[in-house]
């Protein structure tokens, strides 16, 4: 090679390597939150922020965890945050009710990780089983998922107990049956030494979408390219973590919840994956965040009949499909 060939191919190089750092310098910076503490459940997210899936995509993301005290649909209603996490379809919706300009983009749980669990032995291994027979839930619970068991087993509010969010009461007494998720009560059941009866409601027709991420009308009509720079990003990410090396998403993780251990974060893995939480039912074909009007419709549907929404409610302003059913990330 002469002199002039390798000084080309220096200042290509040195050009590459300017430009990267220049892209890296001009990246957007966002603002996200998520639905709870750091956790398996966001693994997707943590993903493509450790290995740099965000910033190739001219990103510079701010995670915010969520937890009991933040209330991160007002931040985002408030515009301090870009985008969201709504840990089910009510969220969306409720935004329309209220008539708050926000708007779901994308799905990342096909299935709602809401669970009951119960006993082994006991006669209560299935949803049908548990008509009349008290159930502790959560007011959360009560307004959402509840309703849904109301529809379809013909469950009664007098079935209802106070749910501490704690498994002491559980472990008390073998009867007692509790609302869960999926990735979580089971686990610290199981190391109890009980080997609980897990019902996951969406396997029973409960359509809810879960971790769905959402924005404001205003960016999503303003910079939708931002909007699916992010949606992209974030999808490979989940593509990384599920299917490929998530040490470097749990070490974050660990980071922003230092009481997240690598045996709990393992579980929720071996679980999303199991049921087909983010891979299953429409991100088979159309990929990780798949939406469709048909099952928003469906929702809807159950919850207007459970009297939560008014029959005429407009529910195709919750969502929108532009940034989604792209096959983004999928092999070939």
């Amino acid at each position: 090679m002469n002199r002039s060939a390798r000084t080309f191919l220096a200042l290509f190089g040195a050009l590459c390597a300017a430009l990267a750092l220049s892209r890296a310098a001009i990246a957007e910076t966002v603002n996200f939150g998520t639905d709870w503490k750091a956790e398996a459940e966001h693994g997707g997210f943590y993903q493509a922020l450790a290995t740099g899936i965000y910033q190739k995509h001219g990103l510079d993301v701010k995670l915010r965890p969520g937890g009991p005290q933040v209330n991160h649909a007002q931040l985002l209603a408030a515009g301090v945050l870009d985008f969201n996490i709504a840990s089910n379809s009510f969220v969306p919706l409720n935004f329309v009710q209220e008539n708050i300009p926000m708007v779901a983009i994308a799905a990342i749980f096909q299935k709602d990780p809401s669970v009951l669990i119960a006993h082994p032995g006991q006669g209560n291994d299935s949803l049908d089983q548990l008509k009349g027979k008290p159930i502790m839930i959560g007011s959360d619970t009560r307004v959402t998922a509840w309703q849904f068991l109301k529809q379809k087993f013909s469950y009664t509010d007098d079935q209802i107990r106070p749910y501490t969010f704690s498994v002491a009461p559980f472990l008390a007494d073998k009867k007692a049956i509790q609302q869960g998720y999926l990735t979580s009560e089971p686990y610290t059941i199981e190391k109890e030494g009980v080997q609980p009866v897990v019902m996951l409601l969406a396997d029973a027709g409960y359509s809810s979408y879960g971790a769905l991420i959402e924005t404001s009308q205003k960016l999503a009509r303003e910079k939708p390219e931002l909007v699916q720079r992010f949606i992209d990003a974030s999808i490979e990410g989940w593509y990384s973590y599920l299917e490929g090396d998530p040490a470097p998403g749990n070490a974050l993780i660990k980071r922003d919840n230092p009481e997240m251990t690598d045996a709990l974060i393992a579980y929720g893995i071996r679980k999303m994956k199991e049921k087909g939480v983010v891979e299953g039912g429409d991100a088979k074909t159309n990929g990780i965040g798949a939406m469709s009007e048909a099952r928003w419709q469906d929702f809807f549907q159950t919850m207007a009949k459970a009297g939560v929404y008014p029959a005429d409610m407009d529910c195709r302003k919750a969502f929108t499909l532009q940034f989604v059913n792209k096959k983004v990330g999928m092999k070939p």
